[in-house]
């Protein structure tokens, strides 16, 4: 099985906790440069200098705020501008809470931009050199609402099948370049993310944490939560040769949480 990444570079958004820190330690070492994006520059650092480097790769990293599209603008015309990127990881924290109805479409636009909006930009400056290649993996780390909406995340339910129509799409349009465009929905995983959840939940129900907990984990088959490297190896896979013929597709890491696939 053809998992080798060397002479590779890889873009990962989000790269500096969680899934994508994970992804971005898989995908470096199985031989890709890294370049990490995300927010702050002190997570960014640290991430950094864990990167596996046994093939001699220069990784970096960028601070950008994916939300502002005058920021990533810059950074495609300058630092990401010479068109090498062969695997792009679009992944971005989920927006908060709350019933999909009490949203004001303010929530919505400001979700999109660093999701939806951002993925599109990226895609649209790596896309001409992965042609040119026939190489290219877009790899989208999205959720399980997918394919059933969560309670209690109504915006993020919206743009996530958004996300899934968006890449859907693209690979229809990508295949013929050799591009593959798949789409992985991490179940509950211990990240920041769960444990904002975890909080929403605590403040509105007024229980306990381990309580919540309890109750998410007992709709779940595998009985406990994943590690960010458990969905970070499925994702790293899709990324390589080995995957060519692996597009278009959703595949949930999620202990076999959800009933319809």
């Amino acid at each position: 099985m053809d998992l080798d990444l060397r002479g590779r570079h890889a873009l990962v958004c989000g790269g500096s906790a969680g899934i994508g820190r994970a992804l971005a330690l898989e995908l470096a070492g199985l031989g890709a440069r890294v370049t990490l994006l995300a927010r702050h520059p002190g997570p960014l650092d640290a991430t950094l200098a864990e990167l596996p480097a046994a093939q001699g790769q220069a990784h970096a990293r960028h601070a950008v705020d994916l939300g502002q599209p005058e920021a990533l603008a810059a950074l495609l015309a300058g630092p990401l501008a010479a068109g090498d990127v062969d695997i792009l990881v679009n992944n971005s924290g989920g927006p908060p809470g709350g019933p999909l109805l009490d949203a004001p479409c303010a929530a919505f636009e400001a979700a999109f931009a660093p999701h939806l909006l951002a993925s599109h930009r990226l895609v649209q400056a790596v896309v001409p050199g992965m042609r040119a290649r026939r190489f290219g993996r877009i790899l989208n780390i999205v959720s399980t609402s997918v394919y059933e909406p969560i309670p209690g995340l109504g915006v993020s339910n919206t743009l996530r099948a958004a996300m899934a129509g968006w890449a859907k799409t693209l690979s229809r349009e990508l295949a013929p370049h050799g591009i593959t465009v798949n789409n992985v929905l991490p179940g509950y995983t211990r990240t920041r993310r769960i444990a904002e959840i975890v909080a929403q939940r605590q403040a509105a129900e007024g229980r306990s944490a381990a309580d919540i907990e309890a109750d998410l984990l007992a709709h779940v088959p595998a009985g406990r939560m994943a590690e960010p490297t458990e969905v970070a190896a499925v994702a790293a896979f899709l990324c390589t040769p080995a995957a060519g013929y692996v597009t278009g597709v959703s595949i949930a890491v999620d202990g076999g949480r959800m009933h319809s696939i």
